[in-house]
């Protein structure tokens, strides 16, 4: 009977706790939050001083005793208290602090597809220490799908490949479920490592990821195009030990992401390849979808269309396309019964 009372009071929360990036839903007002997954610690004294955007202003500005870090790797939680923290900040900021006669939210949060149970009972132990009253646990390329609005509950094939910060999901969903995936750990990150090798085995110049992050945003690409773009590039030289600027090209930062990507194009022609029959020629017809962030790379999907002879879209609003599907599963829960991650550890929805 309370419980029911404080149902009326509190609102339903969907998180899309990302590697690189976090956004939360909240049920019947949309995304109000999207800040990165960065929490600045202070190591003397074990004291978060900032989350989310204020703590990635301090990536590689800080004094030695603190450390901006992210409590998430590929995806998954690396550090349980800090993550704890950080889910916290983000529940109370969806909230404003105003939770009515302390009612606790129920929660859905988007995992990678193909986790352990450690791994999940992680995340749905870190929800719950938050503040979260019940935890629900749904797979990012089902969310992704569904925010793309695809036909999920139908008997056809539905393709979709979520590139995010620490992982590449891909997946073939039809009837509700995955019939298909593979959960590849080269993504957004690796690439920007990608970047910062390449710089300091070409060039002798050592940059830092925020520097990559934004080069690889300004004139990255998978595919050739007819407009050549070029960027300064400044580091500190490894030679002299002085700082250096040099001119990089479109041709160069492509090099250097150019075995991460084949690396992501093996993995969609071996899930395409032991696709069923029946489903694929659903998948030849609508196509491959292209969500997360990463699918924001220049001519990614001109390069997947090229070597998979399939036609590859990117979805609307890439880099919000999993918060937007467990929000969508939120808003009616019928549907989250059917494709919530099944465990142990979880209840069914009442």
């Amino acid at each position: 009977m309370f419980d029911k009372f404080l149902k009326s009071f509190s609102k339903d929360l969907a998180i899309d706790l990302g590697t690189a990036n976090s956004r939360v839903y909240l049920r019947d007002r949309g995304i109000v939050i999207q800040e990165p997954s960065v929490v600045a610690i202070n190591q003397k004294t074990g004291q978060i001083l900032a989350i989310g955007q204020e703590a990635k202003r301090m990536v590689g500005r800080t004094p030695a005793h603190i450390v901006a870090c992210r409590p998430l790797v590929h995806g998954v939680i690396s550090d349980f208290e800090v993550t704890e923290q950080m889910l916290r900040y983000f529940i109370e900021k969806a909230f404003k602090r105003r939770l009515i006669f302390g009612s606790r939210p129920r929660v859905i949060v988007a995992i990678p597809a193909g986790v352990t149970e450690v791994e999940k009972k992680a995340v749905e132990d870190a929800t719950r220490n938050a503040g979260a009253r019940e935890v629900f646990l749904i797979e990012e390329p089902m969310a992704a799908a569904i925010g793309a609005r695809l036909p999920v509950e139908e008997a056809e094939g539905n393709f979709i490949i979520d590139i995010g910060g620490g992982t590449t999901g891909i997946a073939v969903i039809s009837l509700g479920g995955i019939v298909l995936s593979k959960n590849l750990k080269v993504a957004g990150d690796k690439l920007n490592e990608d970047i910062i090798n390449f710089s300091q085995e070409e060039y002798k110049l050592l940059i830092g990821e925020r520097t990559a992050e934004d080069i690889k945003i300004a004139i990255g690409s998978a595919y050739p195009s007819k407009e050549k773009k070029e960027m300064p590039l400044r580091g500190r030289n490894l030679v002299t030990g002085l700082p250096e600027e040099i001119l990089v090209s479109d041709e160069d930062i492509r090099r250097a992401m150019e075995r991460s990507i084949r690396q992501i194009i093996n993995a969609i022609k071996d899930t395409i390849e032991q696709t069923p029959p029946e489903l694929l020629a659903d998948v030849l017809t609508k196509g491959i979808y292209l969500a997360g962030g990463g699918g924001l790379l220049r001519g990614l999907d001109i390069l997947i269309q090229k070597e998979t002879k399939i036609p590859t879209r990117v979805v609307e609003d890439p880099m919000t396309t999993v918060v937007r599907g467990a929000g969508q599963v939120l808003e009616n829960l019928d549907l989250l019964q059917k494709i919530i991650v099944k465990s142990e550890y979880l209840e069914p929805p009442k």
